[in-house]
């Protein structure tokens, strides 16, 4: 079967590029050492694992779609790319230092699984970087008002915090601390609320294509209603009152720091 960032994944650096402050953020929670082997599970067409490589950290990057890595291989030949997924992880026992894991907890079939095959592969004492958003996060977008239906089978496919502090307990992982992240205007990793500030993002196809759930679950016919009231709004300032409604001290992301027992 076809992945569906085989299709996503062909524009897919267009618009989905490594943002600075998210990768320092990654980077100061990771706390890679030199000499040691990461990975970076779910790591589409490496933007962030061949940022770690630039400073000099040796990494390997797994994910499902041939079209991602294809692209991930361009950008950089000094990092090991493998096909797999997070339940299915060819790579010894303990043989991993670390692990990031970025917005790809939705894509599993089987998150308890899925952490059971990072508990193997880390060596203990070993950390996972988690950045995600939880489904009470995503209630909180004002994307929720202009498109309902994708934002509710977003929402859903979403694992809860709960449910992912469950699993990785099970598989002897705790949850050592969180960091929520609230968008920044400047963001350059185009995601799913990428326009919480800038809703005229959401016009253009290539931001769209690059969000699996533009691209994906949404149907036409509701974008394109939405986008229509959305522009509407925009033209009429009523759209400065929608946002204000949404606003929230929830986060909008989520950065969980997870480590082996």
């Amino acid at each position: 079967m076809q992945e569906k960032y085989d299709i996503i994944g062909v524009d897919y650096n267009i618009t989905r590029k490594a943002d600075p402050y998210l990768f320092s953020r990654l980077y100061t929670l990771l706390n890679p050492v030199s000499g040691n082997l990461y990975l970076d599970i779910g790591c589409g067409t490496g933007n962030y694992t061949s940022e770690f490589s630039k400073k000099g950290h040796q990494f390997i990057g797994i994910d499902p779609s041939r079209e991602m890595l294809e692209k991930a291989g361009i950008k950089d030949k000094t990092i090991t790319w493998k096909i797999g997924k997070a339940e299915h992880i060819d790579l010894p026992s303990e043989s991993i230092d670390g692990i990031i894991a970025s917005l790809t907890l939705h894509h599993w079939k089987d998150l308890k699984k899925g952490f059971s095959e990072l508990n193997r592969i880390l060596k203990p004492n070993g950390k996972i970087i988690l950045f995600t958003a939880t489904p009470k996060q995503m209630k909180g977008y004002w994307l929720n008002y202009y498109f309902p239906k994708m934002l509710s089978d977003s929402i859903t496919q979403m694992p809860a915090y709960e449910h992912i502090e469950s699993c990785l307990k099970a598989n002897s992982l705790k949850i050592h601390s969180t960091e929520k992240y609230f968008i920044q205007p400047d963001l350059q990793d185009l995601f799913l609320y990428s326009g919480k500030h800038n809703p005229k993002l959401y016009f253009k196809n290539s931001v769209r294509h690059g969000i699996s759930s533009f691209s994906s679950l949404a149907n036409a016919e509701e974008v394109q209603q939405g986008l229509v009231m959305l522009e509407k709004d925009i033209i009429s300032k009523k759209i400065n009152n929608i946002i204000s409604t949404y606003e929230n001290t929830d986060g909008d992301y989520l950065f969980i720091t997870v480590k082996k027992a």
